[in-house]
């Protein structure tokens, strides 16, 4: 199963696949997505996520969000469908939702774990939830207003809680039925400068977040209390992504350092860096690393080059560069949680979807 774009038909003129590009194995270090296929769509696009492997939903500058069907991606390119400007109605468009609410660019989306809901955050100082199962809906069902403009949001696994992370230090955690939010009673446990990432672990026992201050810290689920800190985690650079493994026991984090490290909870010390990326220039832009849908192997966009950069997960073994194909600095990515599959965003205006072909 893979995950897509949607958009309302009026829009279909504006987001078209521009091209496939696909790779050959030329080298014993051979890339994980050796073999893919590359789909290009045309979006002001600032943040991408991944979900579940079906769906796939983007947040722009416009203001917009759009969901989108991965498996009609696909069937498109399958039937050498390059072109998406089509007239009249397209039952297998893979642009389904188009959702309106926003009045300034959309930073962070996050998928409902249950139902089908989309939570956004934007510059615009607010949470939005939309429930994208009614197709005649386009604007949020919910509204959380806050003082700062929101840079990362964390669903609960059991999905009644939302963490939200802002400008502000300090971490928001609300409930979502009745909008209640709640933060940890000991103020020096917070950061001390903008949270720019936070995330669950998949048992709830955990949550963690990276901030500009440079630290990683990671919370008690249930006190909502810091329970440890990696102060200085990238050398004082600012921390650009933080997450979990699958079981709970490792952090992957990246830094403004362009390098991306891997902590070892149980002993709190980072067992391996990664490193090679950024040898081109100084990184600009925070950028997410990510493991792959098996987390055999570590991720990460390196801006100045546009290329993507991957390692065997348990060795840091490099793999060979793979050209991401954008015209600009890449500003987000994200990996599908079950499948060979991801994309990435640029500020050449396009979304790349890339996905590896099996044999």
């Amino acid at each position: 199963m893979l995950t897509g774009f949607f958009c309302d038909q009026h829009l279909i003129q504006r987001y078209q696949i521009r091209s496939f590009d696909f790779f050959k194995k030329t080298s014993r270090k051979s890339h994980p997505f050796a073999g893919g296929a590359l789909l290009v769509i045309t979006v002001d696009i600032q943040s991408v996520l991944i979900i579940s492997g079906t769906l796939l939903a983007t947040g722009s500058a416009d203001c917009s969000i759009k969901i989108m069907d991965v498996e009609r991606i696909i069937a498109r390119e399958v039937r050498g469908e390059v072109s998406l400007t089509e007239n009249g109605p397209d039952a297998q468009h893979p642009i389904i939702r188009t959702l309106y609410d926003h009045i300034d660019e959309v930073n962070c989306l996050a998928f409902h774990p249950r139902e089908q809901i989309i939570v956004s955050g934007a510059n615009d100082f607010t949470v939005k939830m939309f429930d994208f199962s009614k197709t005649a809906v386009k604007r949020a069902m919910k509204t959380i207003f806050e003082v700062e403009p929101i840079r990362a949001l964390s669903f609960h696994p059991a999905g009644e809680f939302l963490l939200v992370a802002t400008s502000h230090p300090t971490l928001r955690l609300y409930n979502i039925e009745t909008q209640q939010c709640y933060v940890c009673s000991v103020p020096t446990d917070q950061h001390r400068d903008t949270i720019m990432d936070v995330n669950y672990s998949e048992n709830a026992r955990l949550y963690v977040t990276g901030s500009k201050d440079g630290d990683v810290k990671v919370w008690d689920g249930i006190s909502n209390r810091c329970i440890e800190t990696f102060q200085r985690a990238h050398d004082g650079a600012q921390i650009c992504s933080a997450t979990f493994t699958r079981n709970g026991k490792y952090i992957l984090t990246s830094g403004l350092d362009s390098i991306v490290k891997l902590w070892e909870l149980s002993t709190n010390r980072c067992l391996i860096a990664y490193t090679g990326a950024g040898a081109t220039g100084v990184q600009e832009y925070p950028i997410q690393a990510s493991f792959n849908h098996n987390e055999d192997y570590v991720l990460f966009p390196d801006e100045k080059s546009g290329s993507l950069c991957s390692w065997d997960a348990r060795n840091s073994d490099r793999k060979r560069l793979l050209a991401l194909g954008h015209t600009a600095a890449t500003r987000t990515f994200r990996h599908s949680p079950t499948m060979p599959a991801f994309i990435t965003g640029s500020d050449d205006f396009r979304a790349r979807f890339w996905y590896k072909k099996l044999a």
